[in-house]
């Protein structure tokens, strides 16, 4: 992607500042990002984390449309509840590269809202914080080569991207979206159960998190299936196999794929939100 080209944020919050923060930290000029949020807390934050500016915008002003005029991209991260908000910004995004990481929203209604026929679907997570994030995009049909080498330029700068078909998006929201929620909640019943049985929390929070670490790194770098690795270290009648016992009896792998297909479902509630 040329990096002479404006990106303009709508919405200024936590994941707009990580892609914001991954196109510095890989060499695109802060000067060619802006931003702009209803919330001036969020603004400020923003520009305390990124080094961009970011306006404090409650309406159309001649400053935003001067700004988003001034934007090749338009990347929308407002909340799903506030996308409807965008419709009255239409006109000056028609037209633009339109990437949204909107939870929810179809393609057919950014396009409807942003009078744009160039608009990609992502679904990032938390990860890309730090820089290890991965998104799952979909794009309108008919969309450019270089459009769809531009979204992958700017969602590789904080992680790992992959194209799906946009009618698995939902469930990409429910696995890798919300996956680090679940990830999190399983680390703290580990470092919970490391301190039952007799370790100081911080050891057990240690242990806990490399543990997950080293197992998600062994599946990687070996390309094994999960229920291989976990053969090898499961000794007849030894103590993995006891604790695996416990998480069979309370259908822990049912639970976490319901968990998944549950927060699928509420994405595809989102998306259906009236104005």
């Amino acid at each position: 992607m040329p990096k002479s080209k404006k990106i303009i944020f709508a919405g200024a919050g936590k994941m707009a500042s990580a892609i914001a923060s991954g196109l510095i930290s890989k060499g695109f000029s802060a000067k060619n990002i802006s931003a702009f949020d209803k919330s001036e807390s969020a603004a400020h934050k923003f520009k305390s984390h990124t080094g961009v500016q970011a306006l404090v915008a409650s309406g159309i002003t001649e400053k935003l449309k001067k700004a988003i005029a001034a934007s090749d991209i338009v990347i929308l991260s407002v909340k799903p509840q506030s996308i409807h908000e965008m419709t009255e910004l239409g006109e000056f995004f028609k037209n633009k590269f339109i990437i949204s990481i909107v939870t929810g929203i179809p393609l057919k209604t950014l396009s409807e809202i942003t009078k744009s026929s160039r608009a990609v679907r992502v679904m990032p997570n938390t990860p890309a914080l730090i820089g290890e994030g991965i998104s799952a995009y979909a794009h309108l049909a008919g969309i450019s080569s270089q459009d769809i080498k531009t979204v992958e330029h700017i969602l590789s700068s904080f992680g790992e991207c992959c194209l799906v078909e946009e009618k698995l998006m939902d469930a990409v929201t429910g696995l890798s979206g919300s996956g680090p929620a679940y990830v999190f909640d399983f680390i703290q019943g580990l470092t919970d159960g490391g301190v039952h049985a007799g370790l100081s929390r911080d050891i057990a929070f240690r242990l806990a998190v490399k543990t997950v670490e080293g197992a998600a790194k062994m599946l990687l770098k070996t390309g094994e299936h999960p229920s291989i690795l976990k053969d090898n270290v499961t000794s007849p009648g030894g103590t993995t196999a006891r604790g695996l016992s416990v998480l069979e009896k309370g259908s822990f792998r049912g639970l976490v794929a319901e968990a998944v297909t549950a927060a699928a479902a509420r994405a595809s509630e989102l998306g259906n939100i009236k104005k």
